[in-house]
């Protein structure tokens, strides 16, 4: 083997680019599918992020520019307004991203030092805080009864006002895991669940294809050693085993295991949100338990929780195992006896 030994890595800022840019067919799929309405949000959350790291900066008084370049902000911005309700009101979108990037990112120490990921933090603050405005997802265009311009999306999400004699409920709808929960509580079976026109062939009419769109870009990632496969694989593996165990032992009350993958936030969650390498654990066989443990937590809150996803919660929830999880599955080091107190040498 010829020398040097050690490759270059890859600066935060490119990391950062191909991550964005893996977003883009998920962000297109968006658009096409349900309308132009995640690009508003998408936009409220990016200025407000960088808005709000530089004023973070500044108090703290670091230099801005490169902190701004490096793209870390915009990553979470977009992130956030990805989770969101494309159609939620401009204040959510900016109270949830400031949230994230003041409290979650800057308040610990910035980029590198936080504990949480700053785009779940964000995302729970306003799931729990303001309910009501985060169920309201916009109908894809196949189902919508009335379909918002440009224009009235705006109208919409700045000043509420929709079309005269226009209602809520005929451009919005639940979710395909809301409406899975609220039908079973009804006494349904899922079969009979999932013949209603809101479902495809996997999950959501829809949102099915905006999930495939982000496990392309997911693998993208992979595929340019931006992240490991560990994580995506243990989560969605572990998702898959749970829901099939369920769905196994009882068909008519729990959705089968391809549902719980194309469905929600776990497609998004397995590639973009759990590998975030500063709030996930860093050595293969643990990020092999974290991403076990997003999967194993997500389908119990799915399955039994209060909130019909939850991605964000499981993801929040590990975050805090992190430390506990890398230092028991640090790889041995060479020179170092097996055992404390023995003489043996590896």
């Amino acid at each position: 083997m010829n020398p040097p030994y050690v490759t270059g890595s890859s600066s935060v800022s490119t990391i950062m680019l191909k991550v964005l840019l893996a977003l883009l067919p998920a962000v297109a799929a968006y658009v096409l599918l349900f309308g132009p309405a995640i690009l508003i949000g998408i936009a409220l959350a990016s200025a407000t992020a960088l808005a709000c790291e530089a004023f973070m900066l500044r108090l703290r008084r670091y230099p801005i520019k490169p902190f701004l370049l490096d793209g870390s902000a915009l990553v979470t911005a977009w992130l956030l307004a990805l989770a969101m309700p494309p159609l939620a009101p401009w204040w959510l979108v900016v109270v949830g991203t400031a949230f994230a990037i003041v409290v979650a990112k800057q308040l610990y120490g910035g980029l590198g030092s936080n504990l949480f990921n700053p785009a779940m933090v964000g995302y729970a603050v306003m799931i729990i805080s303001f309910p009501a405005q985060m169920t309201q997802w916009q109908a894809p265009h196949a189902l919508a009864s009335l379909h918002l311009s440009f224009l009235q999306e705006l109208q919409y999400m700045f000043g509420g006002t929709l079309p005269d004699g226009a209602k809520l409920d005929a451009v919005t709808m639940a979710t395909p895991l809301d409406t899975l929960r609220t039908q079973l509580k009804l006494g349904h079976s899922v079969e009979t669940i999932r013949q209603m026109p809101i479902f495809g062939a996997f999950s959501g009419k829809g949102s099915e294809t905006v999930a495939w769109c982000y496990l392309a870009g997911g693998l993208l990632l992979w595929q340019q050693r931006v992240i490991t496969w560990h994580i995506p694989a243990a989560f969605l593996a572990t998702l898959a085993l749970a829901a099939g165990a369920f769905y196994l032992h009882d068909p008519a009350h729990f959705a089968p295991p391809w549902f719980h993958l194309m469905s929600g936030g776990a497609m998004l969650g397995a590639f973009f949100i759990a590998t975030d390498p500063v709030t996930g654990a860093t050595t293969p066989k643990g990020k092999l338990i974290f991403g076990a443990g997003i999967g194993l937590l997500t389908y119990i809150i799915r399955a039994f929780g209060n909130f019909p996803d939850g991605v964000a919660f499981a993801v929040l929830l590990m975050n805090i195992c992190v430390p506990l999880i890398d230092a028991y599955t640090q790889p041995r080091v060479f020179g170092h006896p097996t055992k404390p107190g023995r003489g043996t040498q590896q």
